[in-house]
């Protein structure tokens, strides 16, 4: 199973640090048309999109990076991806320094070459993953490649000054690390992930699951159970300890599901990593935290099938790719209330995250297995 945001086709031929910096010096210097480079501005990535709804990623030659007039020492500020068929990608950070010149993204963006038409703009990724055709396999390894980008980007931008002694770091190794500047500290810095527990917690014998709704979702969206894991903690004691706190509920048995890299969470974050887990309910009687979630219920697998059947994401996603699309024309994108992800249910009924997200894929296993098939895991 590939998530979005996974499934990345240059991490496998990703070099060692110092091999990686001898390379980007290598092709920086000669000008190297195998030497591509993704721009990034405020967090959002430089993409090419079209009428249809479609886009793609702008890769950038260094001598368009250059020619842009954005980005100095261009090739002591490159962040290293990966490598494939010849190519070595990178990412860069064309973000102004002076705040004055931070808002004009569509400006900036200008100054790179479109390669191949369309309008290029810079689009955050949670938008460029609801617009991503999740069958194209070609765009979703781009998804997952800007993804990877976005997380280092955002990691270098947090980390400029040493935890230890408060000087500024370096980036070195291809941005696959920092080092603080000072001698007597020397301190290495290597990019943060954050582990988060998400689990659909289930009751086999009534054949129902716990699903929560969220202050900041869109109406009638209801999602699974999540929470960051504590420092000495164990994934299945985090599952335990988030569920009791969010809903009161407890849970014995515990099965793993699978993982996704979330580079798309709050913004002080620069990496997710989601691990998706069933966990059987031994108490059933619900008290809602409040401060956490909007509200918690138990859905039927019946009511949960309907809901996917009615669920039109295919919608939603090509009305996405349309306010790509827009966005690189320099129009504002929708506020929440008319976000296309109200698209995706009909009526009055629930609906769930996207095939996007893991917690799309925790409840949709369960409700076309059912617990007994899950359980046969234990």
């Amino acid at each position: 199973m590939a998530h979005a945001f996974s499934g990345n086709p240059v991490i496998p031929g990703k070099q060692a640090g110092p091999a990686a910096e001898a390379i980007l010096a290598r092709l920086a210097a000669e000008s190297s048309p195998s030497l591509q480079i993704l721009p990034f501005f405020q967090g959002k990535a430089l993409v090419v999109a079209f009428e249809s709804g479609k886009w793609r990623l702008s890769w950038q030659g260094i001598e368009g990076i250059a020619q842009s007039g954005i980005v100095e020492e261009i090739s002591k500020n490159m962040v290293y991806l990966g490598e494939k068929e010849g190519l070595v990608y990178c990412a860069i950070d064309a973000t102004p320094r002076q705040p004055r010149d931070s808002s004009n993204g569509r400006a900036i963006a200008a100054r790179f070459e479109k390669n191949g038409g369309g309008e290029a703009g810079f689009v955050d990724l949670r938008t460029l993953m609801i617009a991503a055709e999740w069958t194209d396999e070609e765009i979703m390894g781009e998804l997952s490649i800007a993804g990877h980008a976005r997380a280092l980007l955002e990691w270098h931008r947090q980390v400029q000054f040493c935890g230890r002694c408060g000087t500024i770091t370096h980036l070195c190794d291809a941005g696959q690390r920092r080092r603080c500047s000072s001698i007597d500290c020397n301190y290495k810095l290597y990019p943060r992930i954050d582990p988060v527990v998400i689990m659909l917690v289930i009751d086999p014998e009534r054949d129902k699951a716990l699903l929560a709704h969220q202050p900041k979702y869109v109406s009638r969206m209801w999602s699974c159970l999540a929470g960051f894991i504590e420092p000495g903690e164990s994934l299945e004691e985090a599952v335990r300890r988030e569920t009791r706190e969010e809903t009161g509920v407890e849970v014995g048995n515990i099965v793993y599901h699978s993982s996704q890299p979330w580079p798309v969470g709050p913004g002080n974050m620069s990496c997710q990593l989601m691990v998706g887990f069933f966990a059987v309910a031994t108490t059933f009687d619900i008290q809602v935290d409040k401060k956490e979630l909007e509200d918690a219920r138990w859905h039927s697998r019946e009511d949960v099938q309907k809901a996917l059947s009615n669920a039109d994401y295919t919608r939603a996603q090509k009305a996405t790719g349309i306010n790509v699309y827009k966005t690189c024309l320099g129009e504002e994108m929708p506020g929440r209330n008319s976000s296309p992800m109200n698209m995706v249910a009909a009526g009055e009924g629930i609906f769930v995250p996207g095939p996007y997200a893991i917690a799309h894929h925790l409840i949709s296993t369960w409700a076309s297995q059912g617990s007994t098939a899950l359980l046969s895991k234990i």
